[in-house]
């Protein structure tokens, strides 16, 4: 089990307010320097929607998003009620949208995000549910929600070259995920030095970020740099290490390099040859909490009794806790 302690600060971050993508590969991006987004409170800004990501290589068996009224950690009382909901198996997908970065090719602002083949692997006509497979190494998938946005008062800025869908909300809310995470053998990667070659992750991003750019060259084309907010999850941070996923915050709170950002001091294993469930939970008592588990089930409710007697095992192994700094 992770844990960050003391999460939320107050804060600000700068929306952008324009993107275009122009057609001989340069980009039009504008932000509001004068009116920055003033964020405070328990886990801000990562109290906003957020959006699911995934890195290769990953197969993605089942993902839950839950919500309550009230949580704080190690609560008895209580449950959760899921909201979205994937099984790869059944091919079900409900208030999930598969989008991904393989949209209209701008050298500026990259590929827009868009909606992709079960596959993974290419662009899509429509909406489509991603099927038992096995992301590759380099490759990366987005879930959001299936709320499509309907213009800038609704969803800010964003480009309109791809698909814009609203995140995942709510104060006290937890993401749960049954995956597989298999070691890559792929000669052709491994001599070609992929990105990201055997590196698989899953992350959160406040959900401007992909409805703007990821991977802009025009650091005015997204708010990830002015700290709008990413949570990693599950991540293997180098090739050396291929076998322990660490958790991230990347926003200011405690640090000027939101780059780096604040890493948990603890590593949970990735098995390769066999499934893992696990996830993480949002709490209102500033708390961030990862884990895996086995024990963990993807239903339709969970009782906080049930959630409370899966971390609270893996307490007795080992926990990790870092707690940030207060910023007011």
């Amino acid at each position: 089990i992770l844990q960050f302690d003391n999460v939320g600060y107050l804060g600000y971050y700068y929306p952008v307010t324009k993107i275009e993508a122009l057609s001989d590969g340069n980009c039009s991006c504008e932000k509001d320097m004068e009116n920055p987004f003033v964020f405070s409170g328990p886990l801000a800004p990562l109290d906003e929607e957020l959006t699911v990501h995934l890195r290769g290589p990953l197969n993605l068996r089942k993902f839950g998003y839950y919500v309550t009224d009230s949580y704080s950690f190690g609560s008895s009382s209580g449950s959760w009620e899921r909201k979205a909901y994937y099984d790869s198996e059944q091919g079900t997908a409900n208030n999930v949208t598969f989008l991904a970065n393989y949209g209209n090719k701008n050298a500026c602002l990259g590929n827009a995000t868009d909606y992709v083949t079960p596959d993974g692997l290419k662009l899509a006509n429509d909406s489509q549910v991603l099927d038992n497979t096995t992301i590759p190494s380099g490759y990366e998938v987005t879930i959001a929600s299936d709320i499509k946005c309907q213009g800038e008062d609704d969803c800010g800025a964003y480009r309109t070259d791809g698909q814009a869908y609203h995140g995942f909300y709510g104060l006290n809310k937890m993401f749960l995920f049954e995956f597989w995470a298999p070691s890559d053998m792929s000669e052709e990667h491994k001599k070609n030095k992929t990105d990201g070659y055997d590196m698989p992750a899953i992350w959160l991003l406040n959900a401007h970020i992909p409805r703007t750019s990821q991977y802009p060259m025009n650091p005015n084309c997204s708010s990830w740099n002015t700290g709008a907010g990413e949570f990693d999850i599950f991540e293997v941070m180098n090739y050396t290490e291929r076998n322990n996923f660490y958790s991230t915050i990347h926003d200011f709170q405690g640090t000027d390099d939101i780059g780096t950002g604040l890493q948990n001091f603890g590593y949970l294993e990735r098995t390769p040859e066999s499934v893992m469930t696990g996830g993480v939970i949002f709490a209102e008592d500033k708390t961030i909490t990862v884990f895996l588990s086995n024990s963990t089930s993807i239903d339709s409710t969970i009782n906080n009794s049930d959630l409370s007697n899966w971390v609270s095992a893996l307490e007795k192994e080992t926990e990790d806790i870092r707690t940030l700094s207060s910023i007011s």
